[in-house]
């Protein structure tokens, strides 16, 4: 089978969160596919072995998603699309999370309020504070969330966030950029 978009994902627990957001912005007749990797050295060996795998059409678009953790962003995305060309898929979509998954959730405090039951304004109020007004900024995210929501654990609670993620009122830059390059790509796609 030929996909339109293929997303290859860094972590299982990134594939949960997009398989609960791709639906809502993905418009129907679009074919995708999510395919997650045990870490970066993971990805990293399988985006030419994927490529090289997958029957598709020239419109057909690769979408690799990355966290920064502690790497330089620009060097970081060079090394991936170095990796994309040499594999023959020059214009595949990069996206960096800065700095982690968690930074998506950190965006967006009221989602996880409502994902805890916790009671109303006990995390959405600290949405002002100067740290998570711009949660990409943080080198820690995960700990961040942790020091939140005690019993956050990154591999089973991200399906637990994501279906209150607002897709509008989100701090994350990195979350709205990973959104808007998405529906670009969705609106090419139907118009060619």
């Amino acid at each position: 089978m030929s996909y339109d978009l293929i997303f290859l994902l860094e972590e299982p627990s990134l594939k949960d969160v997009l398989e609960i957001i791709l639906p809502k912005i993905i418009p129907i007749g679009i074919t995708y596919i999510c395919i997650s990797h045990q870490g970066k050295q993971d990805l990293a060996k399988s985006i030419p072995i994927k490529i090289k795998a997958f029957k598709f059409s020239p419109h057909t678009q690769f979408i690799i998603v990355h966290d920064q953790d502690s790497h330089d962003c620009k060097q970081l995305k060079s090394e991936l699309v170095k990796i994309c060309r040499i594999a023959g898929k020059e214009d595949a979509m990069i996206r960096i999370i800065c700095h982690e998954l968690e930074s998506w959730f950190l965006g967006d405090l009221l989602a996880v309020e409502k994902a805890y039951n916790l009671p109303e304004n006990t995390l959405s109020k600290k949405q002002t504070y100067k740290k998570f007004r711009n949660p990409d900024q943080l080198n820690s995210a995960k700990q961040e969330l942790r020091n939140l929501v005690k019993e956050y654990y990154p591999g089973t609670h991200s399906k637990k966030i994501a279906p209150y993620l607002s897709l509008q009122n989100n701090k994350s830059r990195s979350f709205l950029i990973f959104l808007k390059g998405i529906m670009k790509v969705c609106e090419f796609i139907l118009h060619n």
